[in-house]
């Protein structure tokens, strides 16, 4: 008890002195929000006893303000997390959207399997670009509430998460993608490896003999994948109890290509889509409270004005 007066004490006074950071950073605020809508849900879960232990620490702002320097945010820099599964392809899509291969010496470094189950930061070498990416490791299993994982991995922070699945969602992706809906945060659904998985289907399809050229076997093909990876993402969706959601299918070659601006002759998929959608929502939610020159450029990334 003596223990718990010194945190609520310490809590009290760390309250009055962050009240100004909160008035001065939007972000921080919404990161607030979000923690006492995440408290309330997981009290809503102890009164209906499904959790038999109280959250430990200090929540509120000095919740926010420990995550985002645990994270190394910086003012100014837009932070996005990409949580998956190893082997999942996290990266090389980071790597990818940071226009680096994976051969450059600033990449971070790729496997089958993760060496670490720490969060890895990475920022973008191109200044003109002002993100930060994070290599979330997911779970497969939640052995926690849905609300506890989220609340004490600090996601509340992010402006935008990517979940980047394989066949299937895990307990942290739907954790993921139930506490962001329920706080707003945008989230998008991304399968990854797509070229790779569209040749095999094409090696399926059979080779010169089968009817039609080239590219109509590879639209065949890539519609046939993405059509399945809808159906795989829906099945799942409804299985979690979350209402369908938009998945892009997109490829880390493409996606490379597309942030260097050198796309032309390029078969797309969704990479532009998934580019696009991110910065106009970054655009629209920062709009409210942000001059033009602070909302992100849609050339931050992609090199183009």
């Amino acid at each position: 008890m003596v223990g718990m007066a010194i945190l609520a004490s310490i809590s009290g006074r760390a309250g009055v002195v962050n009240e100004e950071l909160l008035r001065r950073n939007p972000a921080m605020r919404a990161a607030e929000e979000r923690i006492q809508q995440l408290e309330a849900q997981l009290e809503r879960e102890r009164q209906e006893h499904r959790d038999t232990a109280m959250l430990a620490g200090i929540r509120g702002t000095l919740g926010v303000t420990e995550a985002r320097r645990r994270f190394g945010f910086v003012d100014g820099l837009t932070h996005c997390a990409v949580v998956g599964m190893a082997g999942s392809g996290k990266s090389s899509l980071i790597n990818a959207l940071r226009g680096l291969s994976n051969s450059d010496p600033r990449a971070a470094p790729v496997g089958t399997s993760e060496t670490t189950r720490s969060v890895q930061r990475y920022e973008d070498p191109d200044l003109e670009r002002p993100f930060v990416w994070y290599d979330i490791p997911g779970v497969g299993t939640l052995n926690q509430p849905e609300a506890r994982y989220f609340l004490n991995h600090g996601l509340f922070v992010f402006e935008l998460i990517i979940v980047l699945i394989d066949s299937r969602f895990t307990g942290s992706d739907i954790a993921i993608l139930k506490c962001c809906r329920e706080l707003n945060i945008p989230t998008y659904i991304v399968r990854s490896k797509a070229l790779q998985h569209i040749r095999n289907v094409m090696a399926d399809m059979g080779g010169a003999g089968s009817q039609g050229g080239e590219d109509e076997r590879w639209e065949q093909a890539c519609l046939g994948f993405i059509c399945d990876t809808n159906r795989t993402v829906r099945v799942n969706l409804n299985a979690a109890g979350l209402d369908d959601q938009r998945v892009y299918v997109v490829d880390k070659e493409n996606m490379l290509r597309l942030v260097k601006n050198q796309y032309r002759g390029v078969q797309l998929i969704h990479e532009q889509e998934l580019l696009v959608d991110m910065l106009t929502e970054l655009e629209r939610r920062r709009s409210p409270n942000a001059s033009s020159s602070q909302a992100p450029r849609r050339r931050a990334i992609t090199g183009q004005a």
